[in-house]
């Protein structure tokens, strides 16, 4: 595709003007600027790439709120091309994962989150994604953790079809309003819980649904309150 843009003479700059007609639903980017004014930790995990990604977040003045954005990295070439590259090379570090594409497994990257928190205790993870590349890292996920699925799309179908496997708390959303209502009181919820763990949010997109994720509160997943947990973690 951006080869295709390139040969049509369309710059880097034209796609990020592209990308700010992007809409996200506004009690999504209230979630999201409430809870990381809470302290959570928020990140994301998409099979989008960074340059979509964090052109948008910057658009609604929400790149700010991310810890960090595991995705595609991208880079611009002499020839002005924007180019994207692979997140796991599929040719030199093949994952081996059925459900996530050969370019990145979601499910690895999740366990790097867990290798890294367990240094300074596990933390609680929520995780908010709809892909059928969701269904991997939500097998990672134990009791006390909390899933977030978009009903009717591949996850929720995984989770029904697999139930016994998932340990999280499943928690289905419909658009952005329904998904920044439930994630707030997941938020809520573990604040007055004395609980001594972290919690993580998770924020997944599929590749091309970057825009979509964005724009139904997708790309956002996120929360909020008054009393300050110890730490989210929204990717």
């Amino acid at each position: 595709m951006m080869m295709e843009l390139h040969l049509q003479g369309k710059t880097t700059e034209d796609i990020k003007e592209c990308l700010k007609s992007t809409t996200m639903h506004p009690q999504v980017v209230a979630a999201i600027t409430s809870a990381h004014a809470l302290g959570c930790d928020l990140k994301i995990i998409s099979d989008a790439n960074q340059f979509f990604i964090e052109s948008i977040l910057e658009c609604h003045g929400l790149l700010g709120c991310f810890s960090q954005i595991v995705t595609n990295p991208t880079s611009v070439g002499g020839d002005g091309r924007l180019r994207i590259s692979p997140y796991h090379d599929p040719v030199s570090s093949s994952h081996g994962c059925n459900f996530c594409p050969s370019n990145m497994c979601n499910g690895q990257v999740i366990d790097q989150f867990l290798a890294s928190a367990s240094e300074n205790g596990r933390k609680r993870y929520i995780y908010l994604g709809d892909g059928r590349n969701d269904f991997c890292p939500t097998l990672k996920l134990v009791e006390g953790d909390h899933v977030m699925p978009r009903k009717e799309y591949p996850l929720r179908d995984c989770i029904c079809s697999n139930r016994m496997l998932i340990n999280a708390d499943i928690h289905e959303w419909t658009d952005g309003e329904e998904l920044a209502k439930i994630l707030l009181q997941l938020i809520q919820r573990t604040s007055t819980e004395e609980i001594r763990c972290s919690e993580s949010i998770l924020l997944n997109s599929s590749d091309e649904k970057c825009p979509a994720m964005l724009d139904q509160a997708h790309c956002l997943k996120s929360q909020v309150s008054s009393i300050k947990p110890q730490a989210t973690n929204l990717v």
